[in-house]
């Protein structure tokens, strides 16, 4: 029996979040230091990689990637501070939240039709800061 797995992504704003591809590219970023072998290591072209990156800069106080210009080493993306601890933070979220998954939904996973084994069903869980905030002020 497959475990339950939540997907989720973290709305700040209207166009600022955070979610499981940016911070896949924010770690292959941090290991690469390029955000094209970034980009080809998830299968997305660098122009995708580049306005995830700006948009993720954008949506902090301060910047989460810091870029070297080209020369004769060649320029280069590191994470700054902030980058790795947007890493950390979203990553220790995450596994709470599959720990509080597991235990909530997998006696429900019992009862679940089975799939094909080719089927890759992922229930999805959106947490977003406004409906969050809507909700509790609904009594939800």
């Amino acid at each position: 029996m497959a475990k339950p797995i939540i997907k989720f992504r973290i709305d700040f704003g209207p166009d600022e979040a955070i979610g499981p591809g940016k911070i896949a590219l924010l770690e292959r970023i941090d290991r690469s230091g390029s955000i094209s072998q970034a980009a080809r290591d998830l299968g997305m072209s660098y122009r995708r990689g580049w306005l995830l990156v700006e948009s993720m800069n954008k949506s902090f106080r301060e910047p989460v990637t810091w870029a070297s210009k080209g020369g004769k080493g060649g320029g280069g993306v590191t994470l700054t501070p902030l980058g790795r601890e947007v890493i950390r933070v979203y990553r220790a979220f995450e596994t709470d939240v599959q720990e509080q998954a597991a235990q909530h939904f997998t006696p429900l996973a019992l009862q679940a039709r089975k799939m094909p084994s080719h089927a890759n069903v992922i229930p999805k869980v959106r947490l977003s800061s406004r409906r969050a905030a809507s909700s509790a002020r609904q009594g939800h």
